[in-house]
């Protein structure tokens, strides 16, 4: 469970945050001071601190400054008002993971959270890279000790102690993000700020600002200035993942990075030299990409000064035996339960499978083996029923998927269609969340469940799709 500080004089807000909090299953702890608020730092270990800038005594700012003496890779997401944004934006520059405007949207601020852990995380906790067999790490491991992963394992020592541009190419699941992590903790940059930017999971429209900021006025809701994220890592790296889906507009102003070490805010004028490393990720075929036109050549061979490429787990297959070990240990101690063990022939049919989602189908299928085998050791029918159940489940979803790209063929050839995308994207989620609330007979709870979501971002996605109106909309298409 993820431990957040909260430090804010407001007392009916703070309390308000602590609550909704703790409905996200985080462990809160509050202070209505910056000096209360060190005073917790130096003595609880803590995964985020939230950090409101108009304090009583030591403001927002001097207590930032302290907390970054304190931990310096402590995440810290600034709340301000107007008048203290100029403050924020300081902060940001300095370090602090983010600054978000009283009022805040709840559905983003928990988004933000969420990013800010998992940054804190990767920066915090460390990768071991050629694990030892039978020595179990602390933290996350790069585990293999076959051909290929010792060619890894060699390509990341060479690389780390220097700032070359690092391309590292891969299928899903094969742990490219353990190797970006690896590069930086074992570099030369380890103790400034490691930045990650899905660009697949950022939409084109937001993606640009996200990495390069903005001024204000630059567009409709650009009220003020705001940093991005590789201004806010000067000094330290930058992971792009999954580079091969980046716009190619988007393309054009990271070659420039990568030349001339500068950037431009969105609507601003200015230069702004900046100092990053850059390590990138993709499990797309670049060299296709360029012929299709969807990749930049000369950024191609920007990016590749190194490469590391990362086998997949059906190459590998003498490193089963390792890798199993290693997960059956790190998830019955996460379970709080006895490592049951696997039966040899349980472990033979691990070896004949080809492993299409690699190491992450692996670590998900021995977690869910311990949590459904009862304390046995594991059995070829409890990976039998799993693995059969994931194969049926990829042909439903395959069918279900099909079904629904034919209904949107059909909206977009009916002559009445005037959505935007934005405008259908919110109708279909008011659709899916209308509906399980129809399944469970209007029960919130179980709903939110059925979804994957807390109850109130259940309740706030209502309230923001206004479901009813939206779904009318549709039936009357």
């Amino acid at each position: 469970m993820s431990s957040i500080l909260v430090v804010d004089d407001d007392d009916q807000l703070r309390i308000s945050f602590c609550k909704l909090l703790k409905e996200e299953n985080y462990s809160v702890i509050a202070a209505a001071s910056g000096e209360d608020g060190i005073e917790i730092i130096k003595h609880n270990t803590l995964d985020l601190v939230i950090l409101d800038m108009r304090l009583p005594g030591m403001n927002g700012m001097e207590t930032f400054i302290k907390i970054r003496e304190i931990d310096s890779k402590l995440p810290v997401i600034i709340v301000t008002a107007y008048g203290t944004t100029d403050l924020a934006i300081e902060a940001t520059k300095m370090g602090a993971y983010d600054y978000v405007l009283k009022p805040f949207e709840v559905i983003e601020m928990l988004n933000l959270i969420r990013q800010a852990i998992e940054a804190g995380y990767f920066m915090r906790y460390p990768v071991t890279v050629d694990a030892i067999p039978g020595k179990q790490s602390v933290g996350d491991a790069i585990i293999g000790q076959s051909r290929l992963m010792q060619n890894v394992y060699k390509a990341i020592g060479r690389v780390s102690q220097t700032d070359a541009t690092v391309l590292i190419r891969g299928e899903s699941g094969t742990g490219k993000e353990l190797v970006a992590r690896a590069v930086y903790q074992h570099g030369m940059r380890a103790d400034k700020a490691f930045m990650i930017i899905n660009c697949v999971a950022i939409p084109e429209n937001l993606l640009e600002s996200e990495l390069f900021g903005y001024e204000k006025g630059a567009f409709t809701g650009a009220f003020q200035r705001r940093i991005g994220k590789i201004e806010q890592a000067n000094g330290g790296t930058v992971f792009l993942d999954e580079i091969g889906d980046m716009p190619l507009s988007i393309q054009a102003k990271i070659l420039r990075l990568l030349q001339e070490k500068s950037i431009e805010r969105l609507g601003g004028e200015e230069t702004i030299q900046v100092d990053v490393r850059i390590i990138a990720a993709t499990n797309k075929n670049l060299e296709q990409a360029i012929v299709d036109g969807s990749f930049r050549e000369d950024l191609y061979f920007r990016l590749k000064v190194v490469t590391i490429e990362l086998p997949p787990l059906r190459e590998r297959k003498e490193d089963i035996d390792q890798l199993i070990s290693f997960y059956l240990h790190k998830f019955s101690t996460e379970l709080k339960m006895d490592n049951p063990g696997i039966q040899a022939y349980a472990l033979a049919l691990l070896k004949r499978y080809d492993w299409p989602g690699n190491i992450r189908e692996m670590s998900n299928l021995i977690q869910k083996a311990l949590i459904f085998n009862r304390g046995a050791p594991i059995s070829t029918a409890d990976l039998e029923q799993i693995i059969n159940t994931r194969d049926k489940t990829r042909q439903t979803q395959e069918i279900e998927i099909t079904a629904i790209r034919d209904w949107v063929k059909q909206l977009l050839a009916n002559e009445n269609w005037n959505y935007s995308f934005e405008d259908f994207m919110d109708t279909v989620s008011g659709i899916v969340i209308a509906e399980a609330l129809k399944s469970t007979n209007g029960n919130r709870t179980q709903a939110a469940k059925l979804l994957g979501l807390s109850r109130p971002t259940l309740h706030a996605k209502i309230e923001k799709h206004k479901i009813k109106l939206k779904t009318e909309i549709l039936n009357s298409m």
